[in-house]
C-alpha cells in the first residue's frame, strides 16, 4: 500500500517518527514536508535527532497568513497526490499542513487518515481549531487520542471510522526519553534539575496582541525578581515581535533566552523543570507524560485530560494569575495514563485492515 504523509511542524515530526518508523515495515511510505517550520532548530534538527527519512518532496512554503499558508499547501500537495496516486494520505494534528492535506486528498476522493482526531477546545477564534474540526469531517479513518476526543465526535455524531488509540507521542516519548537524558544541556545552561522554569511562547493571540504579549513578558520579568530562574528557548517569531515591539532588551536581562533546541536538549529540559509555561498543545501534553507541572497561557486547551488530571492550569495572558500559578500551583490528583501507550501499532493495524 502506498501512503502519504504530511508533515510540517514541530509537533508533527516528534509523531510522525515512531509511526514512519513501523509504517515502513509493511508499506510504501511518501513523505510531504509543507516547509512550515523552515528554520534549522524547529526543522531539520529534528529530523536529523529522530531519524526521520529525508523528506520525497519539500514544498517550502515558509511563513505568511493562514490563506497563503494553506492555499500554497494545497496546489503542491494536489500536485504531489495526482502524480503519487496513494491509497491513503496521512495527516497529523491540527495546523494549516493538516488542513491543506486533507483538502487536497478530499477533492480527490483520496481516503484520509487523520492521528490525533477528536479534539477540541470549542473556541472558533482559534485557527487550530477550525483545522482540526474541518480535517475530522474531511477525515475516513479517525484515530483519537484519548476517550475524550472519541466522545468530542460522538457528539458531533461522527461515529463512522472513529477508533481509540492512544496518543503517538507517547511512543516517541518512551523511545526517547532515555537518549534525551544524555544530553548536557543542563551543563551548558548552568542550571540545576528542578530548580529552573522553562517557559515557550508562540501563539499568535499572544505574540500579536500587544497587550497580551506584554502581560506574559510583564510576569516573566516580576518571577525572575522573585529569585526564579526561567529558561525561554524562543520561537524566531516570537523573537521577532519582541525585538520590533522593544520588549527584548528588558526581558533579557531577566531570563535565560536562547535559541530553539533540539528535540532531545528539549526534551530533557523540559524533563528536569519544576514547571512549565507554555502555549504549546504539543508541550502541555509532553508535561503530562513527564509528570511536569504545566502552566497555559492560554484560556482554552484541547487537552482537558491534563486539567482533569490536576497537571495543568490555564492563565491565559494574565500577569497576576501567571505569577500565582508559578508560585502555588501544584497538582493535586495522582498522575493518570490517560494518553495509553502503542498506539502506532494499533493505527498501522488499522489502515492495513482497513485498506
Amino acid at each position: 500500500m502506498k501512503i502519504v504523509s504530511i508533515i510540517g511542524a514541530r509537533p508533527q515530526f516528534i509523531k510522525c517518527a515512531p509511526l514512519s518508523r513501523e509504517l515502513r515495515k509493511q508499506h510504501e511510505e511518501i513523505l510531504v514536508h509543507t516547509g512550515q517550520h523552515y528554520d534549522y532548530n524547529m526543522n531539520k534538527v529534528f529530523f536529523d535527532e529522530l531519524g526521520i527519512p529525508e523528506p520525497d518532496y519539500n514544498l517550502g512554503i515558509g511563513s505568511g497568513t493562514h490563506a497563503y499558508q494553506t492555499g500554497e499547501m494545497l496546489k503542491g500537495i494536489e500536485d504531489i497526490l495526482i502524480q503519487e496516486q496513494p491509497n491513503v494520505v496521512l495527516v497529523y494534528g491540527d495546523t494549516n499542513s493538516t488542513l491543506a492535506g486533507a483538502l487536497a486528498a478530499v477533492k480527490l476522493h483520496i481516503k484520509i487518515a487523520h492521528v490525533e482526531a477528536g479534539l477540541r477546545n470549542f473556541d472558533k477564534t482559534i485557527p487550530e481549531e477550525v483545522n482540526r474540526v474541518l480535517t475530522d469531517y474531511c477525515s475516513n479513518l479517525k484515530f483519537c487520542p484519548t476517550q475524550t476526543a472519541v466522545d468530542n465526535l460522538i457528539k458531533e455524531n461522527i461515529t463512522e471510522g472513529v477508533y481509540l488509540t492512544g496518543d503517538v507521542m507517547v511512543d516517541a516519548l518512551n523511545q526517547n526519553k532515555t537518549i534525551a537524558e544524555r544530553s548536557d544541556i543542563l551543563n551548558k545552561l548552568g542550571i540545576a534539575s528542578k530548580e529552573y522554569i522553562v517557559v515557550t511562547l508562540h501563539r499568535a493571540g499572544n505574540t500579536d496582541e500587544r497587550q497580551n504579549l506584554e502581560r506574559i513578558i510583564n510576569a516573566l520579568i516580576e518571577l525572575s525578581e522573585k529569585g526564579e530562574i526561567i529558561v525561554f528557548p524562543i520561537h524566531p517569531r516570537t523573537e521577532k515581535v519582541l525585538k520590533d515591539t522593544g520588549l527584548f532588551n528588558k526581558l533579557d536581562k531577566s531570563v535565560k533566552i536562547i535559541e530553539p533546541l533540539g528535540y532531545f536538549e528539549f526534551l530533557k529540559l523540559l524533563n528536569h523543570s519544576k514547571k512549565v509555561l507554555t502555549d504549546s498543545g504539543g508541550i502541555q501534553k509532553e508535561a503530562y507524560i513527564l509528570q511536569v507541572p504545566c502552566i497555559t497561557l492560554m484560556n482554552s486547551t484541547p487537552w482537558v485530560e491534563t486539567l482533569v488530571g490536576g497537571w495543568n492550569v490555564l492563565v491565559g495572558p494574565d500577569t497576576e494569575k501567571i505569577i500565582d500559578a508559578t508560585c502555588n500551583f501544584e497538582p493535586q490528583l495522582e498522575y493518570s495514563d490517560v494518553f495509553g501507550s502503542g498506539a502506532c501499532e494499533r493505527i498501522i493495524k488499522i489502515i492495513s485492515e482497513d485498506y
